[in-house]
């Protein structure tokens, strides 16, 4: 990931909400003067506006439809360059904003999100936006407010392939989110977000057993070894610190963490972001390890001058150590010290071709 930063200041983006706001904003604008606006203003939650361009718009048959292409500046977000439409029609007299999806724009069908089941997938923080901007242009346009607004996104249940929404039982589409209306580039939210709303998920499915896995390998290891459904299954990756937070002030009664070697070893020394921009391995301290559990000194040595822990691990093999073992249950002391208690910690190393070569814990 880190190669694909631009050597420059990032530039930030903006949220699908952002984006489905400024789109339903103009299309009830025509509604009610019969024209579109050239551009839209935003005000965001936490302070500040943006203007956004349009780059569709459509008035008939007692509807307006307007479109906004998805800017996410400099951050890898899946959605940058989609266009976000928003469909607004008149409602019926003291109904308020109603929300519907369109296409590409996904239904929860699963409890455990912030969006009730049968609901479109727009979070709590882009319908706030979205019933401000109508309130704000009735109140200029003498319009009454009551309005139906779906939000499409085309193509978005082809993107959604590339999320974790199906998991999260978000079906046909997209979600619409953003609790600050703008995209810190490379700040990973999207991704901590999913995790958050996994363990939702999970823990309104009744599911007493979660596993948290670094990559794709480690996940389907874990899987078969305990059995689990996709549901149980929330896609850790590079962020600890992010999913043992969240599970400590949302338990469950069993968490299985799995990984392979380096990563846990990461976790293990205390790091809890995981990635190779912020935590290394400490070699000197693997090797001191090795020396706990009785390795020869020319092994000792190899170790500390070793440039990977795939290499220590080949070492501890080859001298009969266990140190994956021992480095599981670092990583379960590490772990269980974050969560603060309530849950019982299980760690699992599996190696590229999901062997399991260490384990501690339940």
């Amino acid at each position: 990931m880190d190669s694909d930063i631009p050597d420059r200041p990032l530039r930030k983006g903006w949220t699908t909400g952002t984006c489905a706001t400024a789109a339903a904003a103009a299309a009830y604008e025509a509604l009610l003067t019969g024209r579109f606006p050239k551009a839209v203003r935003v005000t965001l939650p936490r302070g500040g506006e943006t203007v956004q361009a349009l780059s569709r718009t459509e008035l008939a048959d007692g509807a307006a439809t307007a479109g906004v292409i998805k800017d996410a500046g400099d951050d890898p977000d899946v959605s940058h360059g989609a266009v976000v439409l928003a469909t607004v029609r008149i409602g019926p007299p003291r109904s308020g904003v109603s929300f519907h999806a369109g296409e590409g724009v996904g239904t929860v069908t699963l409890p455990g999100l912030q969006v009730p089941v049968g609901e479109p997938a727009i979070n709590p923080g882009p319908r706030e936006m979205i019933r401000t901007a109508i309130a704000e242009v009735a109140e200029r346009f003498d319009g009454g407010g009551d309005v139906s607004v779906t939000i499409a996104i085309p193509g978005g249940a082809a993107l959604a392939e590339k999320t974790l929404n199906a998991r999260l039982g978000i079906e046909g589409g997209l979600s619409i989110l953003g609790t600050t209306g703008v995209v810190q580039p490379y700040s990973c939210a999207s991704w901590i977000h999913s995790i958050h709303r996994g363990i939702d998920v999970a823990r309104a499915a009744g599911l007493d057993h979660l596993a948290a896995a670094t990559g794709s390998t480690s996940e389907a290891a874990v899987k078969a070894l305990h059995g689990f459904s996709d549901q149980a299954l929330i896609d850790m990756g590079d962020f600890a610190g992010g999913t043992l937070k969240y599970v400590r002030t949302h338990p469950v009664a069993r968490l299985t963490i799995a990984g392979g070697f380096a990563k846990i070893a990461k976790l293990a020394q205390g790091a809890l972001y995981l990635h190779s921009s912020k935590s290394q391995v400490d070699m000197g301290a693997l090797a001191n390890l090795l020396g706990s559990l009785g390795a020869p000194p020319d092994t000792i040595a190899q170790a500390e001058t070793a440039t990977s822990a795939a290499q220590v691990f080949a070492l501890a093999n080859e001298a009969g150590c266990p140190l994956a073992d021992l480095i599981a249950r670092r990583a379960r002391e590490v772990a269980m010290a974050t969560l603060a208690g309530g849950t019982a910690v299980e760690v699992v190393i599996f190696d590229r071709q999901g062997k399991l070569i260490g384990r501690a814990g339940d």
